[in-house]
């Protein structure tokens, strides 16, 4: 019987956790790059989106170059506007340039808004 309830308990923990990513997800997807009108979810920006310990959202994000002009306010954008979600208590940001950030990271819908297919 415990291991019944106890599976549950995970069941219910990773639900829990990928409600917490769509919500994250939905508010990167109302961050919009500067320079191109993408936004910075379809753009291929975001590598990876770990929700730990219920509460914390791990993200690691690439900009378009390592020049890029928005290197210090995009990340910051992204940490307040993940830190503003419901439910988060803290947010941790990895910037990363391996792999280099290429078209080929966008999604369709992206390449066609800025008319690459």
């Amino acid at each position: 019987m415990v291991s019944f309830f106890r599976q549950n308990k995970i069941e219910e923990d990773e639900m829990e956790n990928l409600d917490m990513q769509k919500t994250v997800m939905e508010a990167l997807r109302e961050i919009f790059d500067p320079e191109i009108p993408v936004n910075i979810y379809d753009l291929g920006l975001i590598y990876e989106i770990d929700i730990r310990d219920h509460a914390t959202v791990y993200i690691q994000m690439t900009l378009t170059s390592p020049n890029c002009p928005v290197a210090e306010s995009l990340p910051q954008e992204v940490y307040e506007r993940v830190k503003a979600i419901d439910g988060v208590k803290e947010v941790e940001i990895e910037l990363t340039f391996e792999p280099p950030w290429d078209s080929d990271m966008m999604t369709e819908a992206a390449k066609l808004d800025i008319g690459l297919l």
